[in-house]
């Protein structure tokens, strides 16, 4: 009888240890989950920090045309909203050329466009290549007032890939429009106002 009762409580102290044993890995297994959806939520809010970068374009060439770019970054896009006063009535061309570097009066010292992947000028898109600083044309109204949008996924601000880095090149605006076919650069004219994309 009393072999019976011992075998009886050694059963049941197994059944309680393994079901403490079971609850722990469980409670184990709810905590990595938890850790899981934790670290994967800090990764996406990281991952979804917006850049905003303003610049200022002062004249060049003897013009009087000023504005101010704003770049933001944000989900792998890049956004450029330019506006610009001071121009003379109908299209003018805008670039991303290679150098920060406004100090010349005929904005020159900023060099060519920012081409890093050595494709031949053209319009954006083009399936013959364009210049990741072929941003395009925009129109001036009557009084010199003129602005542009832009959204690529082909730019970065401040990123590593030195083919998407927008930072350290500058931004030209034109007093003539991009034909999009003269090379190396459009045949759009003096080059008005400028501005350092520096962070």
């Amino acid at each position: 009888m009393k072999t019976l009762k011992l075998g009886l409580l050694t059963l049941m102290s197994i059944a309680m240890f393994s079901c403490k044993g079971e609850k722990k890995d469980a409670t184990t297994t709810e905590e990595y989950k938890k850790e899981g959806v934790e670290n994967t939520k800090e990764t996406t809010e990281e991952e979804d920090v917006t850049k905003t970068l303003e610049i200022t374009l002062d004249p060049k060439s003897d013009s009087e045309v000023s504005g101010k770019v704003v770049f933001t970054e944000s989900e792998g896009m890049v956004n450029m909203v330019a506006t610009l006063t001071g121009l003379s009535e109908g299209e003018h061309a805008i670039h991303i050329h290679e150098k920060a570097d406004c100090s010349s009066a005929d904005g020159k010292s900023t060099g060519g466009h920012w081409n890093p992947t050595l494709q031949p000028h053209g319009a954006w898109g083009a399936k013959e290549g364009f210049h990741r600083g072929d941003i395009g044309n925009f129109k001036a109204d009557a009084q010199g007032n003129g602005n542009i949008t832009f959204a690529t996924n082909e730019w970065c601000i401040g990123c590593d890939d030195e083919k998407k880095n927008i930072v350290g090149k500058a931004i030209i605006v034109h007093q003539g429009e991009d034909d999009f076919k003269s090379q190396p650069s459009g045949a759009a004219g003096s080059r008005v106002s400028c501005g350092g994309i520096i962070q």
